[in-house]
């Protein structure tokens, strides 16, 4: 995945590596994310482990939040 620039405005998104930056990765695509991201964020990461993250999330929108527990509950 191509990561854009204006989702991770703080770092450089090619240094990104997926596996050690999950969290960061999946609070920026939960919170700012296009479709295609969604996307990529379930099929690339176990639903087990993006519920654990954004159950545990200090940082995501309290919308964000909720919504993302719904989806994560099927």
């Amino acid at each position: 995945m191509k990561f854009r620039q204006e989702l991770f405005w703080d770092v450089d998104p090619k240094k990104i590596d997926v596996k050690k930056n999950a969290q960061y990765i999946i609070e920026r695509i939960a919170d700012f994310g296009h479709d295609n991201e969604v996307h990529w964020v379930f099929k690339f990461y176990d639903k087990e482990f993006l519920r654990k993250i954004i159950s545990k999330s200090r940082c995501l929108m309290p919308e964000t939040k909720s919504l993302w527990t719904a989806l994560l509950e099927k």
